[in-house]
């Protein structure tokens, strides 16, 4: 027999008043709890555990939803979450988007703490230092897990890792992948070398081409790339703490790169190195 339909939730809810308060960032982190929207989201969400405990804890859909998506549904009531029944009106009260599609999920933050990160020796890491718009850190964060990346660090110059826009460009990657936040790049970048991993800053003026560095078989050990700012790219200080700073090569007439495409090629570029045989080679290497 299915599970009983709960009765619609009101507007004046506390429970709908303390999700609601979860767009603002200092609420968030006061309750160590942000949302997750939309059906990818929310699946993801359901089956995501962290420190033996469910990450999704609420959620809330309009009946609509429930109907249409009722295997999420059922894959968050199997979590432990509470489902709540919600109007429309409730739904996008909620909701940070323009079109809400039903569902609202309230989840645990689950960022990793960076001394996890380095103890699991990563091979494939992106490190975001002073990236400040959302959408591009959710979208980075999505690219890094498509390679195959071990994990991503965003370092205390970034944005909200939580952020409802870069939950968002995520499209649930969130979900996938070690992320540690917070991180001093410094510190980032020592830890990272210390663990053994090569640090690449991607800028499109450096003097290393990323073509020749493939040629040359540089880019099949653990490496971290070192993604900066949409609008400035890296400062130089942060430029002196990598290995070598490597540039996408630009073969048209584009004037460049944005940064989740730039990110993107980096991390593939390493994702195929390390794959290949013994390590991406030139034919006539040694």
């Amino acid at each position: 027999m299915p599970p009983a339909i709960p009765e619609p939730i009101s507007p004046r809810s506390p429970r709908v008043t303390a999700a609601r308060r979860l767009a603002k960032r200092n609420a968030r982190g006061k309750e160590r709890l942000f949302l997750a929207e939309g059906p990818q989201a929310v699946r993801e969400a359901a089956a995501h555990r962290a420190g033996g405990a469910a990450t999704l804890v609420e959620l809330f859909t309009t009946l609509e939803a429930a109907d249409r998506y009722a295997d999420i549904v059922g894959e968050a009531r199997a979590a432990g979450a509470r489902i709540h029944i919600a109007s429309e009106q409730v739904v996008a009260d909620i909701s940070t988007t323009v079109t809400p599609q039903g569902l609202v999920g309230v989840c645990r933050f689950l960022d990793t703490p960076f001394e996890d990160v380095l103890a699991a020796r990563p091979r494939l890491v992106a490190v975001l230092a002073h990236v400040r718009d959302p959408g591009n850190a959710g979208t980075v964060l999505r690219c890094a897990d498509a390679a195959g990346a071990d994990a991503v660090v965003l370092t205390d110059a970034s944005v909200d890792l939580y952020n409802p826009k870069a939950v968002r460009a995520s499209v649930g990657s969130l979900f996938h992948l070690p992320v540690a936040v917070g991180v001093p790049v410094d510190e980032a970048v020592d830890g990272l070398k210390g663990a053994g991993v090569r640090i690449l800053a991607a800028d499109g003026a450096g003097p290393h081409d990323l073509d020749q560095e493939l040629d040359r078989g540089a880019m099949g050990g653990p490496t971290a790339w070192v993604f900066g700012n949409e609008a400035w790219g890296l400062p130089e200080e942060t430029r002196a703490l990598a290995d070598a700073v490597v540039r996408v090569p630009i073969h048209g007439r584009a004037e460049s790169l944005n940064l989740a495409t730039a990110a993107a090629v980096c991390l593939y570029a390493s994702a195929r190195a390390q794959r290949a045989s013994g390590g991406c080679r030139s034919v006539t290497g040694s």
